[in-house]
């Protein structure tokens, strides 16, 4: 059965004057404000659609390599994935940079990047995001 997860944003006013916020329905996390200054400028503490899909992609990334990695007999202590994403306004998101540090005992530098890039290529959010170009850097540590 599909796991269905909900947000929804109540926005007021005008794309440049307006504001707005998101609520996480599913999950019950604090609502968030947004508004476009922290979008094209500075984020001066609001969160931006690029943030929020930095983190389901970060999230979701992570689980698919750990998963992967505990699958091929090698599970990791730790995952770290950090997600930029390139927002250029009048232009769209540019781009999402994902780089990954790891512990995984027992596992080569080698067999860490082909399992890094195989969980960039098959995690869901990867897969959504499909239209945009996802660069990988995958370490041990």
């Amino acid at each position: 059965m599909p796991i269905v997860s909900t947000a929804h944003t109540q926005w007021e006013g005008s794309l440049t004057e307006g504001k707005g916020t998101v609520s996480f329905d599913s999950s019950g996390l604090p609502d968030q404000p947004i508004n476009w200054k922290a979008r094209a400028e500075s984020h001066g503490g609001l969160t931006s659609p690029e943030e929020l899909i930095g983190a389901a992609h970060s999230s979701c990334f992570s689980m698919a390599l750990s998963h992967a990695l505990s699958q091929g007999g090698t599970p990791p202590t730790r995952v770290t994935t950090q997600a930029e994403v390139t927002f250029q306004p009048g232009e769209g998101i540019k781009g999402i940079h994902l780089t990954v540090r790891a512990q995984v005992p027992g596992l080569s530098a080698d067999d860490f990047a082909k399992a890094a890039e195989n969980a960039k290529t098959g995690c869901p959010v990867s897969q959504a995001l499909s239209g945009t170009t996802i660069t990988l850097d995958a370490a041990l540590d």
